[in-house]
């Protein structure tokens, strides 16, 4: 079965972002925590991000007489917080991509945060079903994201109306020496299930089905479907064309398309920086879908603090997470340091009507999917981009999603 409940894709609610405003007025910081606090809240969160969090924190820090520290992990970061919260060293605050969620629940590292009815209406719909799980709000989501398709209109004037012609209009540009590269899209030597997941999609593929109540089913695992290596098969393609490549890495995809040396990007909203610096003449738009294929469904995330469960500042840390990450004015400066959607309804229309470029990032997630946040998504990733980088370097699509399936079932089912 497909992922079509309504329960879980995301529609006209994320329009909301750009449309209403709520929860103006900044919460105030309660009498329990206010009081004594004279410790050190420590945040953890991913290398990148961490550098745009600290000059939003250390305004805050300053502001309230506290003493905050952002640490960046360099790898490993979910392994290394359960790791170090088992053994009591770790964090107060996680900020990471709410798809953790479930895992994290599961091995007891994060706690729910207790959001009032007004601080939930301040926030899009779809950012706060996405941290919501089991009946509970773990975490207080910032930003929301989901790729979109970049185009250098210098180089490519026209909106590609689907995948071939994109591919076609690359193909051209480089066999006239115009290009370097067909397509900038991050893939790696292990491959990368969630920029690939649009295509995989448009090519009739999914990852989980829904139950009855709405919600991904692990017991339905998409690649144990026949149209599963359909498209895998649209992957292959794509490698055979040179449109996806495993040389394509983090270091390779966004600067190629900054330098004018590739005329289109499959990212998100956290290429931006890179791209405006640059000074590129561009157009936001959709990922186009295969001819006669499926809707190019990105995956849409929220960026999401979370309260760890064992945290030495555990009370310090919820109100901060609860009373501080939820207001207007925190939110528009974390958006201004890190140009993502932000979750807050009113800092949204706000970063709309400055920067047309949050509209179109938004309007190209319209139809997505929450990212799935239950435990079983971990298990999903590596089998997946494994998959994925054999076929587009040339292996059997058949023989390739067969080994993937069966590497998730036996993690899933133990």
């Amino acid at each position: 079965m497909r992922i079509k409940s309504a329960g879980v894709a995301v529609g006209a609610a994320l329009a909301l972002a750009l449309t209403a405003c709520g929860g103006d007025a900044e919460p105030a910081v309660s009498d329990d925590s206010a009081i004594d606090f004279d410790g050190t809240l420590v945040i953890w969160t991913d290398e990148e991000r961490a550098e745009s969090l600290k000059p939003v924190v250390a305004e805050f820090a300053a502001a309230n007489n506290i003493t905050i520290e952002v640490e960046g992990i360099a790898k490993d970061l979910q392994d290394q917080f359960i790791t170090a919260s088992e053994q009591g060293e770790g964090p107060d605050i996680l900020v990471q991509a709410h798809d953790w969620i479930g895992n994290l629940v599961q091995n007891g590292t994060i706690d729910p945060v207790p959001l009032t009815e007004e601080q939930q209406a301040a926030i899009n719909p779809d950012a706060l079903r996405a941290v919501t799980y089991d009946g509970q709000i773990y975490g207080t989501p910032y930003a929301m994201e989901n790729l979109a398709l970049i185009r250098n209109t210098d180089l490519a004037p026209d909106e590609p109306a689907t995948i071939e012609e994109l591919v076609a209009t690359g193909q051209q540009l480089k066999e006239d020496g115009t290009v370097d590269d067909i397509l900038s899209i991050e893939v790696s030597a292990d491959g990368n299930p969630y920029n690939a997941y649009p295509f995989y999609a448009s090519g009739g593929g999914y990852l989980f089905g829904m139950d009855d109540a709405g919600n991904y089913d692990p017991t339905d695992l998409g690649l144990d479907q026949p149209a599963a290596v359909d498209a895998f098969e649209k992957l292959a393609w794509l490698g055979e064309e040179g449109a996806m490549k495993t040389s394509m890495g983090p270091e390779q995809a966004i600067p190629m398309f900054a330098e004018g040396k590739t005329p289109f990007l499959v990212a998100g909203p956290w290429a931006m920086n890179q791209i405006n610096t640059a000074g590129l003449s561009y157009e936001i738009s959709p990922i186009p879908a295969f001819d006669g294929g499926d809707k190019a469904t990105p995956f849409v995330g929220t960026q999401t603090f979370f309260v760890a469960s064992k945290g030495k500042n555990k009370v310090f840390a919820q109100e901060f997470v609860a009373n501080f990450i939820t207001g207007t004015d925190l939110a528009t400066k974390l958006y201004e340091s890190d140009p993502r959607p932000p979750a807050n309804l009113a800092a949204a229309e706000a970063a709309n009507a400055s920067d047309p470029n949050m509209a179109k990032f938004l309007a190209a997630g319209e139809g997505g999917y929450i990212l799935p946040a239950i435990p079983e998504m971990q298990a999903v990733w590596e089998p997946f981009g494994r998959a994925q980088a054999s076929v587009i370097s040339g292996e059997d699509a058949a023989t390739a999603v067969a080994a993937a399936a069966k590497a998730i079932n036996d993690a899933i089912n133990g």
